[in-house]
């Protein structure tokens, strides 16, 4: 990607935490933006804060193919052209293993891996239709990488992200298309606020953070900037981990 050119990037689940703060830091660092959420209307404010950057707001459900190439499509005679597809958006579940019903199986998988998937592929092609390479940045987490208890399906979709991100990085290379991912431990976002208030669980969870501190939403946001920036045009198959120490103890 040429920093000195125009750049455009394309952020899934864009209205809150880490998605906003990741739009947020890519308009600042001067990408144009196609921000998607389930409703369009989400994105406003995100729109109103990206001062002086163009924000394209776009309605995408990731369980629907039609809906991923309409978003692409929507993006790309928008903007002219996509860099960077930054795949965010996904759904938890915290549940034992045991009590998982098949439909919740799908849905977090369709949402967190198979539609991360397939909207990179369209994202590839129209990479490809232009001759021009790009980056994809995914957010993985933690808990692709460790076990832990009650979070497994939504693990084992991160550990899928992980690995997609390896293959895709050699696959995509001779295109010109890098592609990472972030995994951070758990992030202070406003959707987590209520188990991080309750003192006893904090404590907790801390406890397996050798610095003792959860990374922030704008520490995120910054890793994703990077790995689309210049500074790592020799970085892909690679997954940055922002966890103080988690995955090392």
């Amino acid at each position: 990607m040429n920093d000195t050119k125009p750049r455009t990037a394309l952020v899934t689940g864009a209205s809150t935490g880490i998605g906003r703060a990741t739009a947020l830091a890519l308009a600042h660092a001067g990408f144009d933006l196609a921000v998607t959420d389930l409703d369009a209307s989400w994105l406003a404010d995100v729109a109103a804060e990206a001062q002086g950057r163009q924000v394209v707001p776009i309605a995408l459900e990731l369980r629907s193919e039609d809906s991923i190439a309409k978003a692409v499509t929507q993006a790309a005679d928008a903007l002219g052209a996509i860099d960077l597809l930054v795949n965010n958006a996904g759904r938890p579940l915290q549940k034992p293993a045991t009590d998982v019903t098949w439909a919740e199986w799908n849905d977090v998988i369709d949402i967190n891996l198979k539609g991360s998937f397939f909207l990179s592929t369209a994202f590839a092609r129209h990479c490809g239709s232009r001759g021009r390479g790009g980056a994809v940045v995914s957010l993985a987490s933690t808990h692709g990488l460790t076990g832990i208890a009650g979070r497994s399906v939504y693990g084992i979709s991160k550990g899928g992200i992980i690995q997609m991100t390896r293959m895709l990085a050699i696959e995509w290379a001779p295109l010109g298309i890098r592609v990472n991912a972030v995994a951070p431990a758990t992030v202070l976002t406003p959707s987590r606020a209520t188990m991080l208030g309750d003192p006893e669980a904090r404590a907790r969870m801390l406890a397996r953070i050798p610095l003792g501190r959860f990374p922030t939403m704008d520490e995120i946001a910054a890793a994703v900037c990077y790995l689309a920036s210049n500074a790592a045009a020799s970085i892909t198959g690679q997954i940055l981990v922002l966890d103080g120490g988690l995955t090392a103890a």
